[in-house]
Parts: structure tokens; sequence; C-alpha cells
């Protein structure tokens, strides 16, 4: 990448990290902390820990239509305001309704699309995949320090101070915003990372990629039910800021567990194996929180099961997306997904709360236990995707009867499996299977069809 590029990555992998991190501190400690607020009760502090995904889901694709006509920027900027004020909204509550106020006004500043799509606008297509998973690890990062550093600051500052802090991080995000990201040169359309909506019909009817969708909220459903209930079970064996002391450990065994898993399911081609095995190990989990959730022990075996499961099948969902999608239909399958990952957190917390109030701790983790298991019987029938990847590469071809001949021949390539060439965008979007595809011929047809002598081959 060029020192611009790498400045703008890293800028915008720090926002979605600060802002992720502020939806996700509160979620180890809020059910035990919440319970001071007056108006305070299980199906409420469950809703206050789900409302932000109800707007998240609601706004996060218009806002990133939007962005296209006002500037990514202005629409993330916009975004971290509405944040920043719904945690001050939040920060400032007396009452268990002000703070599910503030979570829905946090959730309203849904920068997701945005920022995705300003990645796309500052990157290279060479540098296109990197760029999206830096992204994707900074995510990662934010959930695991939240489970360590959510309890600590929760003890030190309180439920307020804890709002506090994430007003402090989405203002800082707009500080990043100015001081890191550079603005683009042009904004444009990029259809592996923005969604397309006269195409939304054609994702919402694809099995394969239906049965991922129920996937991502069944799993984020299952997490924020599960948080609703745990550290209540937590409170009654340890302090409130002796509970980031019982995550590290279980977080650190889980990522040495999981790793292995990943390399089984990408390198070794055992998706399948390895995806219904993840929702197995959460299956397990829940039963033994369900089972042992009185026993600091079984808590914390369940917790090695729950987490491994869990980080495994987070890995897995987007590049399964990723597989099954249509070549040219990634971002829209990616938008649809993330509305489903984000109403998933919202139902969970909603029905959670429920739950623990009318049946106590033991029906969450049963209904948890239960989604799974829908989760698997569902799974069982996804087709093993194929081992392929995406690649980006740009074509100078203005002329649509050149695209079109170019796309027919590539085409009759070996190993390529799709080719969709858009000559507006001067872009071929190819899905190939490595193994069987001859990277000299590919180049070398690209060549007599393109009007300049050499073309850049991108991952994506």
């Amino acid at each position: 990448m060029s020192p611009t590029e790498k400045r703008a990555v890293l800028g915008l992998a720090l926002i979605f990290a600060f802002r992720m991190l502020g939806l996700f501190l509160i979620l180890p400690v809020f059910s035990v902390l919440a319970g001071g607020l007056e108006g305070a009760k299980p199906e409420l502090i469950g809703l206050a820990i789900g409302a932000y995904g109800f707007t998240q889901a609601l706004l996060q694709i218009p806002l990133g239509l939007w962005s296209d006509r006002i500037g990514r920027k202005t629409v993330i900027a916009v975004g971290l305001c509405l944040f920043a004020a719904g945690s001050v909204v939040a920060a400032s509550a007396a009452s268990i309704y002000q703070v599910i106020v503030g979570r829905v006004l946090q959730g309203s500043g849904a920068i997701a699309a945005a920022v995705m799509a300003l990645v796309a606008d500052l990157t290279r297509e060479e540098h296109r995949t990197k760029a999206m998973a830096a992204i994707g690890v900074s995510i990662g990062l934010s959930f695991g320090v939240s489970m360590i550093a959510g309890p600590m600051l929760g003890h030190w500052l309180g439920l307020a101070g804890l709002f506090w802090t994430t007003a402090g991080l989405a203002l800082l995000g707009l500080v990043l915003l100015a001081a890191l990201v550079p603005n683009p040169i042009q904004t444009r359309f990029h259809r592996d990372a923005e969604v397309q909506p006269t195409r939304f019909g054609k994702v919402l009817t694809d099995p394969q990629l239906l049965r991922l969708d129920f996937g991502i909220l069944s799993l984020h459903a299952i997490l924020t039910a599960t948080f609703v209930a745990l550290p209540m079970a937590l409170r009654a064996h340890l302090p409130t800021f002796q509970h980031s002391y019982f995550y590290l450990p279980a977080m650190a065994a889980a990522v040495v567990l999981m790793v292995p898993l990943v390399i089984a399911a990408e390198k070794r081609q055992k998706m399948k194996a390895v995806f219904l095995l993840g929702i197995a190990l959460i299956i397990l989990a829940e039963v033994g929180l369900a089972h042992f959730y009185e026993e600091l022990y079984g808590i914390a075996l369940s917790l090695v099961v729950f987490f491994t499961g869990f980080n495994l099948l987070e890995a897995l969902l987007p590049s399964l997306i990723s597989k099954l999608a249509p070549v040219d239909l990634k971002g829209t399958a990616l938008g649809v997904y993330s509305t489903c990952q984000f109403f998933g957190a919202f139902l969970g917390g909603a029905l959670g709360g429920v739950l623990s109030g009318r049946f106590g701790l033991e029906a969450v983790f049963w209904f948890a236990a239960g989604a799974a298991c829908l989760w698997l019987l569902l799974a069982l029938g996804m087709t093993p995707p194929r081992p392929v990847k995406s690649l980006l590469i740009p074509v100078a071809l203005a002329d649509p009867q050149r695209a079109a001949s170019l796309a027919y021949s590539l085409r009759r390539l070996p190993g390529v499996i799709e080719v969709v060439v858009v000559p507006d965008e001067r872009l071929a979007y190819l899905k190939v299977e490595e193994k069987h595809l001859d990277l000299g011929r590919l180049e070398a047809l690209l060549r007599r069809f393109t009007e300049e002598p050499e073309t850049t081959l991108a991952e994506n």
C-alpha cells in the first residue's frame, strides 16, 4: 500500500474499532450495573442492551446509500455525532427508559456501510482485500478488549462513566476522521463493497445466502441474550471487576483452539464440517451454562467452548458470504448480512430480558441453545462451498461490446467460475478456483483485450 492508503486504512479501522468498542463495553456488565436505575427490571435491561441493534439494522443501508450523494466523510461524521449524543443521553440517565433512548440513538449512527465504501474509494483494487481485512480485525479486537475492559471500567467509573467513555471514543473518532483519513479524489460505486437496491431480490431469494443471514442473526441473538444473563450468574461468584480476569483466560484459550479449526476449514477444504462444529460448540456451551451457571468452574469451561465456537463462526461466516454470493453482488449480500447481524442483537437482548425476568437465568441459556439447534438443522442443508476466490481486475475497456466479448472469453478459461465485466467501472469481477486457474493465460487474454499493456490482478 502507498503511505496514503495505509493512513486511510489505519484511520478508518480505528474509527470502526472505537465505535464498536463503545457498543460492546457495556455488554459484560450492564445487567449487573443497571439495577440501580429507576424502573429497572430484567425485561427493560435486556431491551436496553439490544436496542442499538434495531436502529443500526434499520439505518445502515440507507445511510450507506446516502453517502453516495452527500459524501462518505460527511455521513461518518454525522454518525459519530449521533453515537456521541446517544452516549451522553445514556450517561445522564436516571431511569432505564432514558438509557434505552440513548442506546437507540447510539444505533442510529450507523456508519458501517459508509466506512466500507470509503475504504473502497481510498484503496486500489489490488489492496482492497487487505484493507477490508484490517477493518475486520479491528472489530474482533474491539470485542475482545470490551470483554476485558468493560468490567474494570464499570467497577471504577460506574455505568454513567462507561457511557461517558463511549462518548469520548466517538469524539476521538471524529478527530481521527479529520486528521488521518484523506478526502477521496473520486467517489464512485463499488459492487464489492456497496449495496445495489435494485438487486435485493437476487440476494433475498438465494437459499444459501439466506441460511447464512439466519446464521448471523442467530449468532448475535445468542451472544446478546447470553450476556443478559451471564453477568448476573457470575456476580454470585465474583465481584464485578474480577469478571475481567475471568474473561481474559477464557478468550485466550478460545483463540488458541479456534485457529487450527479455521486453517482446517480454509486450507484443507473442510468448511462445512468445521462450520457445523462451530454451531455444535455453541449448543454445547449454552447447555453447559444452563446446567452449571451456579458453579464457577462450569461457567468457565462453558465460556471457553462458547468463545471458541463464536470466534470460529465470526471468522467463517463472512468468508462463506464471499464464496457463495454472486460475484458482482458481494456488497449487496454483505449489506443484508450486516442488517441481519444487528437485528439479531436487538432480538437477543429483548428476548433475553423477557425470559430472564419471567423464568430466570436458566431459561435464557436454554433459549440460546434452542436457537443454535434450529440453526444447526438449517445449516445441515448447506451445499459445501467450492474453494473459490474473487478477483477484481482493472480493465481499460469502455466499449460494452468489447466488454461482453472479454467476459465470454474469460468464462472459457479453466478455473473461472463466474465473470462480470462492467465497462462503466472499467472493472472485471471474477470468481475462480485457484488450483485450476492458469494466471499466464488469464493475463495474456487480458492484454489482448485491453488498451493497456499490463493488468494487475487483485484478490478481493
